[in-house]
């Protein structure tokens, strides 16, 4: 008999993200990280030595990232991409990838989008990112409550990440981060932030209703003493980290590594010239 696989369990609740983002334009949107990765990947592109003339642009935020590039089609970040195979020579995923509940699955579909030998890169907040907000909020409820809810986005590993580009199908994958410190009053001025940028908790097995005063009293007091900012010991640091992916459709033009084995010299011989060249 089949033993059925276990369900996995879902992470994001897709309807409470999207409450928060249009909440997040009431309030007045923060981009400051927007901008950032905006800026980063134009840097980026400006490396590659290539005219790209349909690019895609998938996103949750289309007014932040469409006007900064007017040229390509936006796309939500929905589960499954509205993306047509071969369609696009660059498909910009624009920092809203780590909420997505299978991000290779999202990058597999940017990969069909793309014509032969044509770009994906990506950016998504990753790694270290809200780590001390995270490890003060665990402890406060631990002590105050004795139990732990989800309250921060697991965050994944810039080497994991790396790897679902593989496993999606591109080549020539890099990985790279940026780390960013960002500076607030306490706790309370970090929350609203969070908020304004539609970055609040939506994960599906949040807690249904307010947190307790205590527990978010505790938390402050001890991200205040944790994570204090180095030039203004009475604010409190905490960090995002940016990581953004690249990769390529594959092409028979691309660069092709040598087989092992194939070298005519070997590596001792390559030292020793090197050697005798420099005496």
């Amino acid at each position: 008999m089949k033993i059925p696989a276990p369900e996995r369990p879902v992470l994001t609740d897709r309807n409470a993200l999207l409450r928060q983002r249009d909440r997040a334009w009431r309030m007045g949107l923060v981009d400051l990280f927007h901008q950032i990765a905006i800026d980063e990947i134009e840097d980026r592109l400006a490396e590659v030595n290539r005219t790209f003339t349909a690019p895609a642009l998938v996103t949750g935020f289309p007014d932040i990232w469409g006007p900064r590039f007017p040229q390509a089609r936006l796309v939500p970040d929905d589960p499954v991409l509205d993306l047509q195979p071969g369609a696009h020579d660059l498909v910009i995923h624009g920092l809203s990838l780590h909420w997505a509940e299978d991000p290779v699955g999202q990058i597999a579909q940017c990969t069909r989008a793309l014509r032969e030998d044509g770009l994906f890169i990506g950016v998504c907040f990753a790694g270290q990112t809200l780590a001390e907000l995270r490890a003060a909020l665990a402890q406060a409820e631990a002590e105050v409550s004795g139990g732990l809810a989800p309250r921060v986005l697991p965050m994944g590993e810039i080497r994991d990440l790396g790897g679902l580009l593989h496993r999606a199908g591109l080549v020539l994958p890099v990985a790279d981060l940026l780390h960013q410190r960002a500076i607030y009053r306490d706790l309370t001025h970090l929350a609203r932030d969070l908020r304004a940028m539609g970055e609040g908790n939506a994960m599906a097995a949040r807690l249904r209703r307010p947190t307790r005063r205590d527990v978010l009293a505790r938390a402050g007091a001890l991200l205040a003493k944790a994570s204090p900012d180095r030039d203004d010991p009475s604010r409190v640091a905490v960090t995002f980290d940016l990581v953004f992916l690249t990769g390529w459709a594959p092409s028979d033009s691309q660069p092709k590594p040598l087989r092992p084995g194939s070298a005519k010299t070997s590596l001792a011989a390559a030292l020793e010239k090197i050697r005798k060249t420099e005496t």
